[in-house]
């Protein structure tokens, strides 16, 4: 029986080996340079280290939604390519210049924003984000030959330096991504016939980068799978060669004997069927994990899987163990890498009818992070 060690009470256990194994895999499988994206905090894994680990494994840029994540990077000490690309109304441009940021730009407004934040020989780098039917931010196919005419301009007086040109998939069907991927070639046509030539293209994320190949452009925007979850509902992390990087685990911070027909948790939801064994496991919805999968959320605890019984609450939910032994201190998984027997973050998002995605990056900052390599 695995044990916590005295005085912890819950902890995500972060590999920075399988971010970097990820990184490396999907590198070679979509033979394109790779943008790892650590927004969200790394996808609650932890930016800064998330970011370290994924250009170990050979990333060649970070990317996250706004400045203030893209700063934290660079106070952090990381000096590569960061993209920010989801900007406040009156964001300070300046600062993510003076930074070295690259601005995703999406509309004329925020070109110009960037414009003024650059001066001839200092250029602010920005990569033009086009709108192609995700109905999301992004420059209006209306608008692209007035934006792109000044994105010129302004590159032609050193200001702004256009590197890339980017849009975003639906993920609806392959059907709809190609629709979108023909509206991306249409939005770079009209970029090139304005006169830019942006070295980076790209519109897939893990979804596409690795199911849609022609989306791949020679370069990819991979978050979750750097993290080693599977974007698809019918491929798992192993049928795709990653390596799930999170494990959350809490003590058991009692246990009860008790009789056929004990209420457990708020409302009852759950009654024992026979004298039963309930463990209390020391972590609820206020560290992320979701409410939602209360009654059905699995935990694994010396080898055996056990759903949530009854209600899952701010700090606690309890587990019936039946006559399972289990005591105080006692390791509980809530998820991990299923290859080592324990529930994965997708049965808990199919547990609360969500995502992978939600499930690791909702773990909030009352659980601490420990850091790993395997």
């Amino acid at each position: 029986m695995s044990r916590m060690p005295p005085g912890v009470a819950r902890e995500a256990v972060i590999d920075v080996g399988a971010i970097e194994h990820n990184v490396r895999h999907l590198a070679r499988l979509t033979e394109s340079e790779v943008i790892a994206v650590v927004k969200a905090d790394g996808y609650g894994h932890g930016a800064v280290r998330s970011g370290r680990a994924a250009l170990a494994g050979g990333a060649a840029r970070l990317a996250v939604a706004d400045i203030p994540e893209a700063l934290q990077l660079r106070d952090a000490g990381i000096d590569a390519p960061v993209l920010a690309w989801l900007h406040a109304p009156g964001a300070d441009f300046a600062a993510a210049a003076a930074a070295r940021i690259e601005l995703g730009v999406s509309s004329l407004e925020q070109l110009r924003a960037a414009a003024r934040a650059g001066s001839p020989g200092r250029p602010v780098t920005v990569q033009l984000k086009v709108e192609t039917g995700l109905g999301r931010n992004g420059i209006a196919p209306a608008d692209y030959g007035i934006v792109f005419a000044e994105a010129a301009r302004f590159e032609r007086e050193g200001v702004i330096r256009v590197i890339g040109i980017f849009s975003h998939l639906s993920n609806t069907s392959d059907a709809d991504d190609r629709t979108a991927l023909s509206r991306f070639t249409v939005a770079q046509a009209a970029a090139e016939g304005a006169g830019l030539r942006p070295p980076l293209r790209h519109i897939a994320a893990s979804h596409a980068a690795i199911g849609l190949p022609e989306a791949r452009l020679g370069c990819v925007r991979l978050g979750v799978a750097i993290y080693g979850l599977s974007p698809f509902e019918d491929r798992s992390s192993a049928d795709l060669g990653l390596r799930p990087a999170m494990t959350l685990r809490a003590s058991v911070a009692a246990v009860r004997r008790v009789p056929a027909g004990q209420g457990v948790s708020y409302g009852y939801l759950h009654r024992t069927a026979h004298e039963s064994t309930l463990a209390l496991i020391s972590v609820g919805y206020a560290d992320g994990v979701p409410r939602a999968a209360s009654g059905a959320g699995p935990v694994s605890i010396g080898g055996r899987t056990f759903p949530v019984a009854g209600r899952i609450a701010m700090d606690q939910f309890v587990v019936d163990a039946g006559d399972e032994p289990v005591e105080v201190g006692d390791e509980a998984v809530l998820f991990g890498d299923p290859a080592t027997g324990v529930p994965s973050a997708t049965d808990w998002a199919d547990a609360a009818s969500t995502i992978n995605y939600e499930i690791v990056t909702r773990i909030g900052p009352r659980v601490p992070r420990r850091e790993v390599r395997s």
